[in-house]
């Protein structure tokens, strides 16, 4: 009976999911004797297996055919078959992001969980990063949205990615792919799987990928000598075993390795600011993008600029062994999964994104962190006549280590005193700056007053203290440990032949602690100390009391940055981080569903989520103090629904639709605000819409249709800075009270068209097209203007030819085809310049356009691609 249900699992790949459909999902299903019908959509959504018509959730479910002609190698490949869905990497792979329905959680700093989970072949990846590489061979991907608060490992409060990669098999099989592309793309990648004896199945998967980066890179200073960026250079392997003992019990193994050796990301200008005379002296030649006239929006361009080294080196391995045992007495399953998961990734990063040497970090193991995690659940599910029921425990431990580490370049000095020149100048013209009193630098070549700068290095301002020494800045060590501990149900009671009722609950115990240290090297943090120490000095020799624009504050914020601060240095050389908290919660779910005929099922839902507190791995100060506690508090989300599942044309058409209405509390931003990355709970966040969608298999032989649309309006509660864990983060906040939230398209909105069938003589041919739709939204944790996104298309497609039995399958395809030119996420170009003002304007923010000097760069999306592929397969 186990037999019979794990290769009904691993064939079910006719199915193409509610909201957004896959366009070779209808071809899977029309390979099957007889007409494809929708009955033929099976998920496993609720943990078993069901027709797609019959779960009461939206879950979007895609199987291999759909996700192999779409060009899917990984999670971000997914965006274009699933409406309401956004997938974004930043200054990394490490960095990646998914987000549904308006929700996610940013992916910079590893001590935040993911408000969308990823879940691989029944394991729970923390973090959204480590489920992005090549998955290699996959039966189907399930998306499901909405929070999941009682299956699926731990709690999310977005939504959840199920991944299920393809069983071992005892029919011997084999695989192999071969695929050229523009930007120097070449992947190849194989399979095999069959027999050991009548009772232990194999397969074994690798796979090998390598393509140019999709950016130019000006060197600028150097030492960097690498001219593109954003290649791609991977290797992955995957090896399984099935076991089946006797007829009531199979044991699946999986062991996993990949490892990445890249250089990854550098970023562009959106707008090039006032700033730019000053980086573009220093650097050697042209250190970024020539303002626009008005310092207005640039062109769109996939010019880089970086002296400094992108590389990126990331490793992720694990195994995994999950145990099926039937026990007929009580007509139920018992699964045990159990996993161990390493991830490792260190990096380099050009921190100012220019051509002259300001900031860094190195690749050398001093910057990147590393996820270790160690889980285990056990299922019992079972069903009467009148409940399907299901009872389970879930543990996990696990260890974060981040390193992190700054360096001064040797232009950071010249830099700064160059911003605070100007600063200084305009703020206190009365009092103008002596050269005699502190070190000053000027541009080669420029003799205008604005091209000279001054540091304090001695005098009244310096104090005599040192200026910033080139090298490292600092260095800072984390460890987080964490334990999750759960117990759950999930049951539906069939009161009726046609009404269901589910009733899902889920209790959590989270517990955390961090362990860090937080230290200055080579001497820095003492240019702060000297001007702490010399704040009278300064004070007077800006007019003092008699000056009401007296820079002494903004002299001590630029000598004090989290970089530099003194603070850091501690009593006995560093600063120590010590915390420890712990908290429960209670999630679940409650579902109505009515059939009011064989045709057509409605439903009603609500559901709680939850995504646990965590600890801000990174240097966080509130004005030039170092906050007492990195802590940020749990997310949760009341979120309600009402569906219809509609199923015609004898059941060939299905048409569904679904109102959603969440509502976050404590949302867990974490946002970059000029000098750091910050975790600000948001006091609310409503994210209320439609998904709807159609699939019909069509008359004519081997074409399909799907449609789907989201809409969705997501905004943000009212709040003023008072509500906030940090007030102080108000300021740079304040577009947020009211607005639509980042990563929000109002429309999104996908279709495709599928068609493959037999020409004759043994050959088949078939295209398909897909393409989707993003109405404007903004891509910038703050909302700042130059960071919206304009409404764009994307559109993939691919032309194939092959042997009916799929002995080799050729295909031309494209991704992007039409090559739109748009954002993933933009940024502000950190010490180039601020946005936000230190008085509040009439409308409440402490944004005003004409008085926003900020530099903004970006990460692009992906060019045009184009290549073929060839197949073989027996």
């Amino acid at each position: 009976m186990r037999f019979t249900n794990i290769l009904r699992t691993t064939v079910s790949a006719a199915v193409v999911g509610a909201c957004a459909f896959g366009f070779a999902g209808a071809a899977a299903a029309q390979d099957q004797e007889g007409p494809a019908t929708i009955d033929d959509i099976i998920v496993t959504a609720q943990k078993r297996e069901q027709n797609l018509q019959d779960v009461p959730i939206v879950v979007t479910s895609l199987p291999a055919e759909i996700l192999n002609d779409a060009g899917v190698r990984d999670i971000k490949d997914l965006q274009i078959l699933t409406p309401g869905m956004t997938v974004t990497s930043t200054a990394s792979e490490a960095s990646t992001t998914a987000r549904i329905r308006g929700v996610g959680t940013v992916g910079d700093n590893p001590g935040l969980e993911s408000s969308v989970g990823v879940v691989i072949d029944g394991v729970y990846r923390s973090r959204n990063s480590v489920g992005f590489g090549d998955l290699g061979e996959l039966s189907r991907i399930e998306v499901l949205k909405g929070p999941q608060g009682t299956l699926f490992g731990k709690n999310t409060s977005a939504g959840v990615i199920n991944i299920i990669t393809e069983a071992p098999s005892f029919t011997p099989g084999f695989n192999a792919e071969i695929t050229g592309g523009n930007y120097g793309a070449v992947g190849v990648s194989g399979s095999l799987t069959g027999p050991i004896t009548d009772q232990l199945a194999y397969r074994v998967y690798a796979g090998r990928r390598v393509r140019d980066g999709f950016y130019d890179v000006d060197t600028g200073d150097g030492p960097r000598t690498e001219t593109d960026d954003a290649n791609q250079d991977f290797e992955t392997f995957r090896g399984q075993l099935l076991w089946l003992p006797n007829d009531a019990t199979s044991i699946r193994l999986i062991a996993d390795y990949t490892h990445r050796d890249e250089y990854c990301c550098a970023a562009v200008q959106l707008r090039t600011g006032p700033t730019f005379p000053f980086v573009d002296g220093l650097s050697n030649g042209t250190g970024q993008m020539p303002p626009a006239p008005g310092f207005g929006r640039l062109p769109f361009s996939r010019q880089a600029f970086a002296n400094r080294a992108t590389g990126q080196e990331i490793e992720d391995m694990g195994v995994s062994v999950e145990a099926n045992i039937d026990i007929p007495s009580l007509d139920a399953t018992l699964t045990s999964v159990t996993s161990w998961r390493n991830w490792e990734g260190v990096l380099g990063t050009d921190i100012d994104y220019t051509g002259a040497d300001i900031a860094y970090r190195v690749q050398d193991g001093d910057f990147g962190y590393t996820v270790e995690n160690l889980t285990q659940e056990f299922r019992l599910a079972g069903q009467t006549d009148k409940l399907d029921w299901l009872v389970g425990f879930f543990a996990t431990k696990e260890d974060i280590g981040r390193n992190d580490s700054w360096y001064f370049g040797a232009d950071y000095t010249p830099f700064l005193s160059f911003l605070l020149s100007a600063r200084l100048n305009a703020a206190v013209p009365a009092f103008p700056i002596s050269p005699s009193t502190i070190g000053c630098y000027t541009v080669a070549g420029q003799t205008a007053a604005g091209f000279q700068g001054c540091l304090g290095t001695g005098g009244a301002v310096g104090g005599g203290g040192p200026g910033f020494t080139v090298g490292q800045g600092y260095e800072d060590v984390y460890d987080q440990e964490s334990t999750s501990v759960a117990l759950f149900t999930n049951n539906t009671w069939h009161v009726t032949d046609q009404f269901d009722i589910t009733l899902g609950l889920r209790y959590t115990m989270d517990e955390k602690s961090v362990d860090g240290r937080q230290r200055n090297v080579n001497g820095n943090g003492g240019t702060c100390a000297a001007a702490l120490a010399n704040q009278g000095a300064i004070f007077t020799a800006f007019g003092g009391a008699a000056n009401p624009a007296n820079p002494t504050a903004t002299l001590l914020g630029n000598f004090c940055l989290p970089w530099s601060n003194a603070f850091y240095n501690g009593p006995g050389g560093f600063r120590a981080v010590n915390e420890s908290f712990d908290d429960g919660e209670l999630s679940g779910t409650i579902k109505g569903a009515y059939r009011i005929n064989d045709s057509v099922m409605t439903y009603v839902s609500y559901a709680r989520g939850y995504k646990s507190f965590g600890y801000n791995l990174d240097r966080v100060q509130t004005g030039i103090t170092p906050n007492a506690s990195l802590l940020f508090p749990s997310e949760t989300v009341d979120s309600w629904e009402a569906g219809v599942k509609m199923t015609l044309l004898d059941r060939t058409l299905l048409l569904n639709a679904t109102y959603f209405d969440q509502t976050f509390e404590d949302f867990q931003l974490n946002t970059f605000l000029g000098t750091a990355f910050v975790v600000e709970s948001i006091p609310e966040l409503k994210s209320r819409g439609v998904d709807a969608d159609m699939l019909w298999f069509t008359p004519v032989d081997g074409l399909s249709l799907q449609g789907g649309v989201t809409w969705t309006d997501a905004e943000y509660g009212n709040f003023i800075a008072a509500d906030l864990v940090s007030p102080g983060n108000f300021p740079q906040l304040s577009l947020l009270p009211g607005a639509r939230a980042s990563f929000a398209p109002e429309w999104s909105v996908s279709g495709s068209v599928n068609f493959d069938r037999s020409i004759g003589n043994g050959m088949r041919a078939g295209f398909s097209l897909a393409a989707k739709y993003m109405s404007d939204y903004n891509t910038g944790s703050d909302l700042l203007p130059y960071k919206e996104q304009s409404a764009y298309t994307t559109v993939n497609g691919r032309i194939m030819i092959g042997a009916e039995d799929e002995a080799w399958t050729f295909e031309v395809w494209g991704q992007n085809i039409t090559d739109e030119e748009y954002t993933q996420v933009a940024f502000n170009a950190p010490l180039q310049g601020s946005a936000f003002q230190t008085t509040q304007q009439p409308n409440g923010t402490f944004y005003n356009p004409a008085l926003d000097t900020q530099t903004y760069n970006a990460f692009l999306g992906n060019p045009r691609t184009y290549g073929a592929t060839l197949r073989f397969k027996y």
